[in-house]
């Protein structure tokens, strides 16, 4: 299976840079409050390209035995995920105001390069180690 390791990867990184581009579109539907925002495949677009990272990125964990309790920057990935997914849900769909949407988008996109950095670093402090 380590042969797949670098495709693996690659599609990793695309679905990740899909993902982050698609995020930072809705969010600027959301705050200048498009009706774009609400076309079925809007909906379900970020479901199956986020599903297909987070699955991409569990074959790349199970692939290499990398496990977060093991690698702190995995860990701490892993948590900046939660707080991406968190405040990706107010920039889209919860902030009651397109000024919270956009707190919120600003927030999420800066968390997502924070990940960006762990991964890069294999470091917790991102792109300050």
């Amino acid at each position: 299976m380590l042969e797949y390791y670098l495709t693996i990867k690659h599609l990793h990184i695309t679905a990740a840079t899909l993902s982050i581009l698609f995020f930072m579109l809705r969010a600027w539907w959301s705050v200048r409050e498009l009706p774009r925002l609400q076309h079925r495949w809007v909906k379900v677009a970020p479901h199956v390209i986020d599903t297909t990272l987070l699955l991409l990125g569990g074959v790349l964990m199970v692939m290499l035995s990398m496990w977060p309790h093991q690698h702190p920057w995995l860990a701490a990935k892993l948590i900046a995920l939660l707080a991406y997914i968190g405040l990706g849900t107010v920039a889209i769909k919860r902030g009651r105001t397109p000024r919270v949407r956009a707190v919120a988008a600003l927030a999420a996109v800066a968390t997502f390069v924070y990940m960006l950095g762990a991964a890069i670093r294999h470091s917790p402090l991102s792109w300050l180690a």
